[in-house]
């Protein structure tokens, strides 16, 4: 897998926008910014900043590593368009990394092996996205595939599910505001990527999950 570094990861599926750069399986150089409407701003200034405190040209970038969802339509498509445009630019793959299943093996470094958790995020006022994890031998295995649900109905997943992690203010979930980042997408990337690495970029979409239903004012 050594081949495969270093990677260069963007994420951007919530208010969250973090780019990182893994060097090699211990090193990573990190940026976040947390602030709303700040993706297409700040994105490609953050990849240049990283680049430039890791001392690697991203020609020297063997693939990169993007959140694809479920997230926020406008950060997933901010995203996705950087990672494509930096990657046509230097003839470099992409990695489409789903969003919550990086973010179960970053939660999984702080549960006990055999623990069973949740991830849910927002999908609007009253539907959450959701699935279930199990962290076996500091990996993580998928017990409940990710679905859409309403915020009613979460009360009864919590007796199956254990802990449940997320970005919404429901009782017994535990708040983690800041979400994935991108230092776990290129992680994520570098242990189970490597069938997914493509330069067919046309074809990479983001995974909304949910259908857009943009809102009509009168």
């Amino acid at each position: 897998m050594t081949n495969s570094l270093p990677i260069l990861g963007i994420e951007t599926s919530g208010e969250l926008c973090s780019v990182a750069l893994m060097v090699d399986e211990k090193s990573f150089v990190e940026f976040n910014y947390l602030q709303k409407h700040i993706h297409s701003e700040k994105l490609i200034e953050m990849v240049e900043s990283v680049l430039w405190h890791s001392k690697v040209e991203l020609s020297n970038v063997k693939e990169i590593a993007v959140s694809i969802g479920p997230g926020s339509f406008t950060g997933l498509r901010i995203g996705l368009s950087a990672a494509k445009g930096l990657a046509l630019g230097s003839n470099l793959p992409i990695v489409p990394v789903s969003t919550f299943s990086a973010y179960a093996l970053q939660l999984a470094d702080y549960l006990t092996d055999g623990e069973k958790f949740g991830i849910i995020s927002n999908a609007s006022l009253d539907e959450i996205y959701f699935a279930g994890f199990k962290k076996k031998n500091r990996q993580v295995e998928v017990v409940t595939e990710l679905k859409l649900i309403e915020k009613t109905s979460l009360a009864l997943l919590t007796e199956q599910t254990g802990k449940i992690f997320g970005d919404t203010e429901i009782k017994n979930i535990i708040k983690t505001p800041y979400g994935v980042t991108a230092s776990s997408i290129c992680k994520w990337a570098y242990l189970f990527g490597k069938d997914l690495l493509t330069f067919n970029y046309d074809y990479l979409e983001p995974n909304y999950f949910k259908k857009f239903i943009p809102r009509v004012t009168r």
